[in-house]
């Protein structure tokens, strides 16, 4: 037992938890008065994160001792199962939010385009490992899983939910970008990418989403309309100076800031806890991130190194989004910060994620003490010697 603890890597276990945890003290800070004007309880977001993060726990452990190589038998039932859910959910969804992206199982609500995170990231990492030999080749290497992937990005968009399909447009960017595509074919799928977007662009122009744009960088020339959530953000920054106002003294979050205990949560802590507590936060975030960047590289099987930064690309783009939102760097997109804000299904999501970087970074630390077998599933990323000497251009 003592020999199987020494293979686990205590800093996703620890970190993870603990922002979790921090994460229902700040979303009961949050959301208090929120749920008593919404006619609940004071504790209600509290009980219900709370609930969420047991599951979670639950998730985290069985995936810490779960094989990861196993997923690569899983993968096409995985992604079966991604896209019924997001189909399920564009026919039987309750909207919420401007987006029809919740779907109801028996008494429990979940959000199926955060399961399309983990699901494409698999599915991707499965995918692109068994291509390593012929990755060079756009046709056979390439351009198959690209289409999977489209798809699965367009039910999201019909939601819509752009937030989300923006995350996974990014994390699959990562992975293709990492599985060691060559430098002619990026810039290829870089052209096509911007086309569609181009296409896309005027079906998806809205009244709001454009308010969304000019709210983020003009955000005091629309002060009533546009930019009002910017600048009460500003706001809760601004007054939380060095060491903030104190825990539960957030006055913005009493009905002045929309979504204090979801998409707006750093602007909290960085009214009650100040520029302190939020480098904190943003340091264990930033700590996750490069410590599974850091497995990635050390993993000698290219399923694992890419599993490992998806998920260290979900967790970084997710924070970077969020963060960008509340600082008026990005428009705002509804996008939750990392284990911290309230959401069920990121939570559990992102704990399942941990569990299985975990597993990654067990098996690493395992072959580092025994060689790697000749016939291992999936063989070393081909172009990018898993991180150890930069990515390889080849054209």
């Amino acid at each position: 037992m003592i020999q199987k603890l020494k293979h686990y890597d205590f800093t996703l276990i620890i970190i993870p938890i603990l922002l979790a945890g921090f994460g229902i003290v700040m979303i009961y800070s949050a959301s208090m008065v929120l749920a008593v004007v919404e006619g609940y309880e004071s504790t209600h977001y509290l009980f219900r994160q709370t609930q969420w993060f047991f599951i979670g726990l639950i998730g985290f452990i069985f995936c810490s001792v779960f094989p990861y190589k196993y997923y690569l038998k899983f993968t096409k039932i995985i992604t079966f199962a991604v896209i019924g859910l997001l189909v399920a959910v564009l026919i039987f969804g309750v909207a919420g939010g401007n987006a029809k992206s919740w779907i109801f199982i028996g008494p429990i609500s979940i959000q199926p385009a955060e399961f399309a995170k983990l699901g494409l990231i698999i599915y991707l990492a499965s995918i692109y490992s068994k291509k390593q030999a012929y990755i060079n080749d756009f046709n056979r290497g390439v351009l198959p899983p690209l289409i999977l992937t489209g798809f699965i990005l367009g039910l999201i968009v019909l939601q819509p939910d752009i937030g989300t399909a923006s995350i996974i447009f990014l994390i699959a960017c990562t992975v293709i970008f990492s599985s060691g595509i060559r430098f002619k074919h990026l810039f290829l799928l870089i052209v096509i990418g911007l086309v569609l977007v181009g296409i896309a662009i005027p079906n998806m122009v809205t009244d709001e989403r454009v308010s969304r744009f000019t709210g983020a960088y003009q955000p005091f020339n629309s002060p009533d309309d546009g930019g009002y959530q910017l600048i009460q953000s500003y706001l809760a920054i601004g007054v939380g100076g060095l060491t903030g106002e104190g825990l539960g003294q957030s006055v913005q979050k009493l009905g002045y800031l929309f979504g204090p205990h979801n998409d707006f949560i750093m602007a909290v802590i960085a009214e009650e806890l100040g520029f302190i507590g939020v480098v904190i936060v943003i340091g264990m975030l930033a700590t996750i991130v490069l410590r599974g960047l850091f497995i990635s590289r050390k993993c000698e099987d290219s399923f694992g190194a890419l599993l490992a930064i998806g998920i260290s690309s979900m967790v970084g783009v997710q924070a970077f989004i969020n963060l960008g939102s509340i600082s008026g760097i990005l428009p705002i997109t509804g996008v939750t910060l990392p284990f911290v804000s309230y959401g069920g299904s990121s939570l559990l999501v992102l704990m399942i994620s941990m569990g299985i970087l975990n597993n990654i970074a067990m098996n690493v630390k395992k072959n580092q003490q025994e060689p790697v077998p000749a016939n291992s599933e999936t063989p070393p990323l081909s172009n990018v010697s898993n991180f150890k000497g930069g990515r390889k251009w080849s054209s």
